[in-house]
């Protein structure tokens, strides 16, 4: 049994797209990111830096105890070394999905994240940030355009871990101000993998957990984007 520390947000829905994939058995335990549920003691204790997901293992591989894994590719990998699934074996594709598993994780995830704060949540329109991260949110998409040209997946043929990275962060394209015509690569593969049954149940198990306009609030916006109390 896996216990997935879980918001429905992009980094969340990875992760419920791979257990979804593998079949494994999982329990999700929500943490309310707009309620500051990331702070609290217990979640801190096997997600230091206070974000989620992260998992706790309780049947490893070798046994003993359970482990916990935090940050969102650190947990797509360690699942995908659990179960021989989804990361190729052969060591250059191997290299590729992790070449681009951790562009997402140090490139789309972050730009597109910070193009989502300026965008919709900061109280202070900055023309000079939304332009910018808009802009680099394009220029993410060309790349990642440019490298399913003539593959299927990211990583060539078979579908992988770093497509479940990618794909939760191109679903939100309209609020990044991105048109999936501009980018018919991305928009061939983001069909591919919305049709894949495991998709649309990982997406069913977050409905329902977030009300809608729940981060417009004061206070849900200290807990979301404010510094973490001191202790």
């Amino acid at each position: 049994m896996i216990d997935l520390h879980y918001w429905p947000t992009p980094n969340g829905h990875k992760i419920t797209l791979m257990l979804e994939e593998t079949a494994l058995e999982y329990a999700i335990h929500p943490v309310d990111i707009s309620a500051g549920e990331q702070f609290r003691p217990e979640f801190l204790k096997i997600a230091p830096n206070n974000r989620m997901p992260a998992i706790v293992d309780h049947d490893p591989p070798g046994g003993g105890a359970p482990v916990s894994v935090f940050e969102s590719g650190a947990i797509l990998l360690y699942l995908a070394e659990k179960t021989g699934r989804f990361l190729p074996r052969d060591l250059r594709t191997r290299v590729q999905a992790l070449e681009w598993l951790f562009w997402q994780m140090g490139g789309l995830g972050p730009m597109a994240g910070q193009n989502h704060h300026f965008t919709q949540y900061a109280p202070e329109k900055i023309p000079y940030a939304i332009d910018r991260y808009v802009r680099e949110t394009a220029r993410l998409y060309g790349v990642l355009d440019r490298r399913l040209a003539g593959r299927a997946f990211i990583a060539g043929d078979d579908y992988t871990i770093a497509d479940m990275a990618a794909y939760p962060w191109v679903v939100s394209h309209e609020k990044q101000a991105q048109d999936l015509a501009d980018f018919p690569e991305v928009k061939r593969w983001f069909e591919a993998i919305a049709a894949r049954p495991a998709t649309q149940r990982a997406y069913a198990r977050g409905e329902g957990l977030a009300p809608r306009h729940a981060s417009s609030s004061p206070e849900a916006q200290k807990a979301m984007f404010g510094n973490a109390p001191r202790p």
